[in-house]
């Protein structure tokens, strides 16, 4: 047995599925990766992944009459690395869009890291390898 290979899939609750759906596809550029005609959740892939299988962030909408969200929520936030190259851009994106940016440093990794809020309240990370 080889272990784990790394992270497959991420799957969050979502209230608006098409509000999160421009979040996550079209400022964070993940590409859609479930059929347009799909009933159910969207898939939409972050990475290639290590064993043949995409690395995914996966949105499920939540029903109508679903309690509101509550914090502390179940997940503290979610990491998704970008190139270094492409750092700056993503920070300006954000910005550019209103969004507040926070930023961070990872405890362990040599890295710059930002954090953000999806439509949802979900904190995302984007982090990138930094030089020591």
């Amino acid at each position: 047995m080889s272990g784990i290979r790394g992270i497959s899939e991420i799957v969050l609750h979502v209230r608006d599925r098409a509000r999160s759906l421009a979040f996550y596809r079209d400022l964070l550029g993940l590409e859609v990766i479930s059929p347009p005609d799909f009933p159910g959740p969207v898939f939409l892939k972050a990475g290639e992944g290590n064993a043949g299988i995409p690395q995914m962030v996966v949105l499920v909408s939540l029903p109508d009459d679903a309690p509101a969200f509550q914090p502390p929520s179940h997940l503290h936030h979610l990491a998704l690395e970008v190139l270094p190259e492409e750092f700056d851009a993503f920070q300006q994106r954000f910005e550019s869009h209103g969004m507040e940016v926070r930023s961070g440093q990872h405890p362990v990794i040599p890295s710059r890291t930002m954090y953000i809020d999806d439509p949802d309240g979900n904190e995302v990370e984007l982090i990138c390898r930094a030089e020591r």
